[in-house]
């Protein structure tokens, strides 16, 4: 029974956050953020990933960001303050499987927005569709232990640690284990 797919690009409104479908007009800020290198410590993407001319990265992020919509296996939604309209990050479901109900989980917040709680919000506005409306059984995600904000916003919506994978990430010459959690259909929300 693999009738589930991540094909419908809904939107999703909460009391904090809305979620729509990522847009090539989110391109400036989500790329501002990609560049920033704490995101980039945080999230594990190594600069040399950016390595081009400015106009080569933003054309590859427009083009990204354009076809998003194209992938029934995978869900890529805006994260936007809903006080000011502003985006504020974007939030993923990719590693999609159909057969075993579960999908990978990630989320960046632009650098400005970290603190304000819309990550958190983002998450639970996520996982309830992820979960009540697609059938996912399972969402994990992978954060590495320099980020204890990040593995404290996941614990606080449900997420739990499953384990590591050691020396996963070579970040300043130094070995990094990521935390690899998890989140089922029927855990506590």
């Amino acid at each position: 029974m693999n009738d589930i797919s991540l094909a419908e690009k809904p939107t999703l409104t909460g009391e904090r956050v809305l979620l729509r479908p990522i847009d090539v007009a989110d391109t400036d800020v989500l790329l501002e953020a990609m560049e920033d290198p704490e995101i980039q410590r945080l999230t594990g993407s190594h600069p040399r990933d950016f390595d081009s001319t400015p106009e080569l990265r933003r054309r590859a992020v427009e083009e990204w960001y354009r076809t998003r919509h194209e992938h029934a296996d995978r869900l890529d939604l805006a994260i936007v303050d809903r006080a000011s309209g502003e985006c504020a990050g974007e939030i993923v479901l990719n590693e999609f499987s159909a057969p075993d109900r579960s999908a990978n989980l990630r989320i960046m917040i632009v650098p400005r927005w970290v603190g304000r709680g819309l990550g958190g919000a983002a998450i639970r506005l996520l996982l309830d569709h992820a979960f009540d409306t697609v059938g996912l059984h399972r969402v994990s995600l992978g954060v590495y232990p320099f980020n204890p904000r990040a593995v404290h916003v996941y614990e606080k919506v449900g997420f739990q640690v499953e384990g590591r994978f050691r020396d996963a990430l070579r970040w300043d010459g130094e070995y990094v284990d990521e935390i690899m959690m998890s989140i089922l259909a029927t855990d506590p929300r």
